[in-house]
């Protein structure tokens, strides 16, 4: 019986190709399908590949009986439930490399057409005007550009801004500052960068950390006359803030090719003589739409044939078998591997992994890349998986230990993970309970009962009376509820720790004053 793939987007011939050469491969190009003609026929498929047209939504999966791969030609998966597709055990796809050069070329050409005034020179001449002084620009030479994600699009801006003799400076809380200074950049804190900066471009991929990062706040601590460009993520720039700092003369223009709605229409911030926008132009270039064509269809072909998974976001390559038994430990590592990005403060540089107990028989590797995925994830651009975790790590100076040991102690397995920055070091060590529910035990010299899910907050204070009721206090007035509670502390009326389950996100607000408040230390909030 032959395998059935459904393109559901325009997919470049290259990548077809590499299709129809398979034996044993039906090909059917269908473009433009409405969600409910999706719906009827996605049940014949054994592979779906789609580029960002197509939503895979919840529904259109759920009759999806047959499919094993989903496919994107691209790095974003917005239009991809990944999470009910992992559910019906459907691996998600991508192919995250193919579109780097074409972004960052569009992210350059941008910095200099807004550097001179390019595009509204070219609009007013073709009005029949000449207007010299009007479109008086500046030079990039001898400016400082600040970088907001240092991955593979990142980099490729830098050494474009290099090479105009730029100073460039960057922010990424997973790259040391030896790797930046290979690429002759200056690795430094977010606040840093926003006060030095001459032009800010941003590259990361829209999280809850990374959502308006470019907001009322930063844009108060900017030089000046900075210049802001947007080629990753809408949402990434507050827009409204933006607007307003353009008008008060903070920034002397911004060049945008992604939006928080898309498309934009004809509102107040694209309008603005000042603001040069593009319609989500950044990968759109035939050598990219070819690369990443090419990449998603050898992987769905490798897929397939059983030949091994790449760039898979949603599962390792496990034999069923193994995953079966392993599944609960990888959902447990990529817990701990995402506390710690949370927990830490500056670049990580050092890994140190133990297993304890009979957890040491199974593939370890597996278990490692997951918490490697877990850790990475938050904060890259490029989308992390299990197959390029360790290598993303590496390539980022991250030094990655194992130890294991079959020595049972408190508990038959633990998963131990110490993360080193260059302020930090902090320490998580979790367990299976009933063998398929994940808890945390410790946080660094405190024992705790913790489950890692949904919203938490790590509060470190004094173990003094009254502590408990503070804090449930300041967060029934903001009406956020407590699920969860445990506590841990090293002596009475010593150092201590209070680690809480809420069922909503706690805003910055509610976290200053709990940090504020009487015997408490620190706070840091938690998604999982």
């Amino acid at each position: 019986m032959a395998i059935k793939i459904l393109i559901s987007d325009p997919l470049a011939e290259e990548g077809v190709n590499v299709l129809k050469k398979q034996k044993g491969f039906k090909i059917d190009i269908r473009p433009n399908l409405s969600p409910e003609k999706l719906k009827d026929i996605i049940p014949d498929y054994n592979a779906l590949i789609v580029r960002s047209q197509t939503k895979v939504t919840k529904d259109i999966i759920k009759h999806a009986k047959k499919l094993k791969y989903i496919g994107r030609a691209g790095v974003g998966l917005d239009n991809v439930d990944v999470n009910e597709a992992s559910k019906r055990g459907i691996i998600v796809m991508n192919a995250p490399g193919g579109n780097a050069i074409s972004t960052a070329e569009h992210t350059f050409s941008l910095i200099l057409a807004l550097s001179r005034n390019i595009p509204q020179a070219s609009f007013s001449l073709k009005k029949g005007e000449w207007q010299r002084k009007k479109f008086m620009g500046v030079e990039v030479y001898g400016k400082v550009l600040g970088i907001i994600g240092l991955g593979r699009i990142g980099t490729e801006v830098a050494l474009r801004a290099v090479s105009f003799r730029m100073k460039v400076i960057a922010y990424d809380p997973f790259l040391i500052p030896e790797k930046a200074k290979s690429l002759g950049v200056e690795s430094v804190s977010l606040e840093a960068l926003f006060k030095r900066s001459d032009y800010i471009t941003v590259h990361t991929p829209l999280t809850d950390d990374t959502y308006h990062i470019i907001g009322e706040r930063a844009l108060k601590k900017m030089k000046k006359g900075v210049r802001i460009v947007n080629c990753a993520r809408g949402g990434i720039v507050d827009e409204k803030a933006l607007a307003r700092a353009i008008e008060t003369g903070i920034v002397a223009g911004a060049a945008l090719d992604v939006y928080e709605k898309e498309p934009p229409g004809q509102g107040r911030l694209v309008g603005m003589d000042k603001v040069i926008t593009t319609p989500h132009l950044g990968a759109s270039t035939e050598e990219a739409q070819i690369n990443v064509a090419v990449d998603i269809a050898n992987s769905i072909t490798d897929a397939l044939m059983h030949r091994g998974i790449r760039n898979a976001v949603n599962v390792p390559s496990i034999a069923p078998e193994l995953l079966e038994v392993i599944e609960p430990y990888l959902n447990l590592a990529e817990k701990i591997g995402s506390m710690h990005a949370q927990l830490a403060e500056g670049s990580i540089n050092k890994v140190k992994i133990k297993y304890i107990g009979d957890i040491v028989r199974y593939s370890l590797n597996h278990i490692t890349r997951s918490i490697m995925k877990g850790m990475l994830e938050p904060v890259l651009e490029e989308s992390v998986n299990y197959v390029n975790a360790l290598v993303i790590a590496r390539e980022r100076g991250i030094n990655v230990d194992e130890e294991k040991t079959e020595e049972i102690q408190d508990f038959a397995n633990l998963i131990a993970v110490e993360v080193k920055t260059g302020r930090t070091k902090n320490f998580i060590m979790g367990t299976l309970f009933t063998k398929i529910d994940p808890r945390i035990v410790r946080i660094n010299q405190f024992y705790v009962d913790a489950v890692p899910r949904g919203h938490m907050l790590v509060i470190y204070n004094q173990d003094k009376p009254g502590i408990v009721g503070q804090i449930g206090s300041m967060l029934g007035k903001a009406n956020i509820n407590i699920a969860g509670m445990t506590f841990g502390r090293a002596k009475p009326s010593g150092d201590a720790i209070t680690v809480l389950n809420v069922d909503s996100a706690v805003s910055k607000k509610v976290l200053d004053q709990i940090r504020k408040a009487r015997y408490i230390k620190e706070v840091k909030s938690i998604k999982l």
